[in-house]
Formats: structure tokens, sequence, C-alpha cells
């Protein structure tokens, strides 16, 4: 099977009438166009000698020409290669030519940065080598089998090089099947609006959306905009979102200094990092009952755990907190388990390193069998994060087993420090690592970025989290920052801030 037939399904009868892609408010193709496109674009891929199993890769922004090159590449047969438009072209050189990738996707704003770094060839969204592209005479769909490749997914490099993640067609199968059964429901009613990447999780979520037959909305300004995603949920109804928990942060600053509910806005789904317990519930308190959660990673794509919308909204459960500030139960595709070090399963409670397995866990990662094999031990995933599981099978996020502090001996989760400080309103921002310590081994030190009109009292947020956690847990300084430093999918750079400390700066 190949994750193309869902597309060629879709378009298939009167369902071919149905509007499918977006710029904005105006309907650019329908069901039957997409399909057209995507195997004029397959066509075209053939003459220049792609073959099935060759990876192509996207360097670019959102646009609707966008998923018609991820599909026709699909039907093709080849590997699809995706990459943020926001990387440097010496960075997207370095991950293509990793890949081995035979040809690049891009658009106005990134090929000629691409160029200047590597020699590979190009084809241009929107340009007119593109309109002949997707004019092309059709081939017939490649037929791919089950563990054949279809995205090679680009980690997104918080330390050192991206690794090469191989997502498969079962995986991604897999992955929209559990999608339904844990996450949301998608008709043909309704509309997916593309404001994160879709280098990443948004692109992966597109399938499920095609399979059912919904419209695809990219924003005019290829990216996320706070006002332009609620005009856009207004004008079209019934919008599904992918955000990173920053994005959500944003968004609900905006809408309620603009006093706009978010009507048209139906399901938001949230992932990425980490979504702090202040934020999700003052989103909940402006928006109502949008949000669900999701926890993956690029290894097992959207797909270990779920905190469903009742769970998101739930006020009334006696643990609703505890439950709220975890990321779910077991996707339907997966067994999660909570480990030692000896690769044990801990009882429930215990923290310990998560592990998964299941059919949307990768075979590997790209041309690199050492990682491969420290991610992939005793049959299980292992993901690197920390955690424990409740009673009821709820897993809850600590940290990444890296970003652990061990100070006195004692363990400590920045998680559990960055709540509280979260928890002060002179805090928009919080961020917290270990610096070496010759007494202690290591120390807290929190980064915060300051409220608008807010100013950081170090002393008045050290009696607040002596308030709220153990003496031993809160930070012995504070570091007052602009803003923190992010990766291009809004991820804390926790390597930038123990850079920070190392050299001195404060």
């Amino acid at each position: 099977m190949t994750i193309a037939s869902w597309l060629a399904r879709a378009a298939e009868g009167a369902g071919g009438a149905r509007p499918a892609l977006f710029a904005g408010t105006d309907c650019v193709a329908d069901y039957a166009a997409f399909a057209a496109q995507a195997a004029g674009f397959a066509g075209w891929l053939r003459a220049q000698g792609v073959q099935p199993g060759a990876p192509v890769a996207i360097f670019a922004r959102n646009t609707p020409d966008y998923l018609v090159a991820l599909w026709g590449i699909w039907w093709a047969g080849a590997v699809a290669v995706p990459l943020n438009a926001k990387l440097h072209g010496r960075e997207a050189a370095w991950t293509l030519e990793n890949a081995g990738a035979v040809l690049a996707v891009v658009s106005s704003d990134t090929g000629a940065d691409l160029a200047v770094a590597c020699a590979l060839p190009q084809i241009t969204l929107g340009a007119d080598d593109w309109r002949d592209a997707i004019s092309h005479a059709p081939v017939a769909m490649a037929q791919r089998g089950p563990d054949d490749l279809a995205w090679l997914f680009y980690t997104s490099g918080t330390t050192g090089r991206p690794k090469g993640v191989m997502i498969t067609h079962r995986m991604m199968t897999v992955m929209a099947l559990s999608y339904f059964a844990d996450v949301d429901q998608v008709t043909e009613a309704d509309a997916a609006l593309y404001a994160a990447p879709l280098s990443h999780g948004a692109g992966l979520y597109c399938v499920m959306h095609v399979l059912m037959g919904a419209r695809h909305v990219c924003p005019v300004s290829g990216g996320f905009d706070a006002a332009e995603i609620l005009a856009l949920s207004r004008a079209h109804g019934r919008v599904h979102m992918f955000a990173a928990p920053t994005m959500v942060k944003r968004l609900t600053t905006h809408a309620r200094a603009a006093g706009d509910r978010g009507a048209g806005l139906r399901s938001v789904i949230y992932a990425g990092g980490p979504m702090y317990l202040a934020d999700i519930i003052d989103a909940v308190d402006w928006f109502g009952p949008v949000f669900v959660q999701i926890y993956g990673q690029g290894e097992c794509p959207m797909g270990i755990t779920a905190l469903s919308r009742h769970d998101v909204t739930d006020r009334a459960h006696p643990r609703w907190r505890d439950r709220l500030a975890s990321v779910g139960r077991a996707q339907a595709g997966v067994q999660v388990m909570i480990a030692g070090a000896d690769g044990a399963e801990l009882p429930r409670g215990q923290v310990g390193e998560i592990c998964v397995r299941g059919d949307v866990v990768m075979p590997g990662y790209w041309q690199n069998p050492q990682a491969s094999l420290d991610a992939l031990r005793g049959g299980w995933l292992w993901t690197g994060d920390m955690g424990f599981m409740d009673a009821d099978g709820y897993v809850t996020l600590q940290d990444r087993s890296k970003d652990l502090i061990i100070s006195g001996g004692t363990n400590i989760y920045p998680r559990e420090v960055e709540e509280a400080l979260l928890d002060h309103p002179s805090v928009h921002e919080a961020a917290v690592v270990g610096a070496p310590d010759a007494e202690w081994g290591e120390v807290v030190v929190a980064f915060v970025v300051a409220s608008p009109g807010a100013v950081i009292d170090p002393a008045a947020l050290d009696a607040h989290c002596l308030d709220r956690i153990a003496r031993f847990k809160r930070p012995k300084r504070y570091v007052t920052l602009p803003a923190l430093p992010k990766n291009n999918y809004g991820k804390v750079l926790k390597t930038d801030l123990r850079a920070r400390l190392a050299e001195g700066v404060d």
C-alpha cells in the first residue's frame, strides 16, 4: 500500500468536486485537481529520473503547492524529506547530503540560500517550471510496501546534528488510525489549518485530513500569525490545527487582548514541548473545549499518548490538575512502559524512562546504526524522556533525561521548578537548567522572561518557590532575559542556556 492511495480515494467520483486546497480564504484546487497535480508532478519526477525509494527534499514555507509536492512525491513512490524553511542554507545542505536527496523542491525565499550551499537540482514552487511540472503527463501510482519509507523526518537538533528518522507507510497508516481512535474525528466538513511548519507535525497530520476529504488551509503569511489564524477560523469554520505549546500561549494572549473567543476554531492539537499547567488552564478558560494533547516523537510520530478533549476540559475530577499536567494515556497503536536503567518495568508512580513499542515506532535512524542501537533496545524505543505512569495509566513527563539536575545527590526535574515559576504573575516564560557547582555537583539556575509591564524580583520569586516546592529545588540564581532561545519548532534551547552559564554571561 501507499499513503498516496488516500488522495486518489478522496478524489474519486463526487468526492473530486469537494474543495481541497486554500490559500487563505481562496480555494485554489478541488480534490480532483489536487490529485491530478500530484500525479502530474509524479510524472515530472519520473521524467527527471527519480525512481521509487529516492529521497526528494521539500525546503519551502507553507503553501498549497507544498501539499501537492508532498503527495506527488508519494505518488511517485519516492521518499519525502521535508525541512523547516527557517533553516540556514548550510544547515539544509548538510541534511540533504545526509539524506542522499536527488532533488529539492524550494520556495522563492529558500532556493537562493540553498543554491549557495549545494548544487542539488531545484524546482521552485509557484514558478513557471513548477506549473509545467504539475501539468506533466501523469504516471500510474507507484506501489510501495508497508515497510517502505515514506518520510525521512529529521529531528529538530536541539543537541548536535539532527538524525533522520525513517518513517514507513505502515507507521503513517497506524498514526492516522490512532488519531481517529484517540485524538479527534475528521469529516469532509472540517478544515486543517497549517500555521505550524508542514515539515513537522502539521505535515504528518495532513494525511488523515486527506483521507477524510477535509479542506486544507495555508495562511497567506506562510506561518503563525495569531490574528490571521483567528480570522481564518471565523471564515472557514470547523478548523483543526496542530500547534506547539508556545503557539497556544501566543494565540491565547492575542485573543484575550482582542476579545476574540475563537469562533470557528474546533480543535487545537498541541504537542512538541512542555505545556505548562498555568498556560493550558488559561487557554481552556478563554477558548473552551477545543484542546487535545498528544505526545510523540519523530521516532514514534504523534503516536505515544493522548490527553482527550474531555480530560483537558474536565474540572470535576478530584485529580483534574494532575491529569491536565499529564500527557494522557497510551494511544491505541502502542504499548507504553516506564522503565528503570536495567530495562525492567517500574511500579506505577515511580519515575523512569518512557519506553514505547508498536507499529508506529521507527525501524531506526537513516544510515546511523549506532544511534539506532542506542534508541531501540529489547524491542522498545527508549525515548530519552523521564516520567511516571499513575494507577489509571496517565503518563506525566518530567524532563528529558539529559536535562535532569542532580544536586547534592538528589534528582531535580526542571519542569517542576518551571511550573512553580510560571504560576507567578511577573513571569511570562521560564526555563531551568543545572549549573556546575563544586560543593553540590549542580545547582538550579532559572532563566526567566518578565510578563509585559512586570519587573523580575528574585526575592519575590524565591519566596514564591519556597511556598510551592521543596527548598532544595528552588533556584539558586535567576537570570532575566528578553526572550528564551528557541529552535525553529519553538522548543527552548537549553544547550544555549547552559553555554551562557559556561561563558559567564548573566
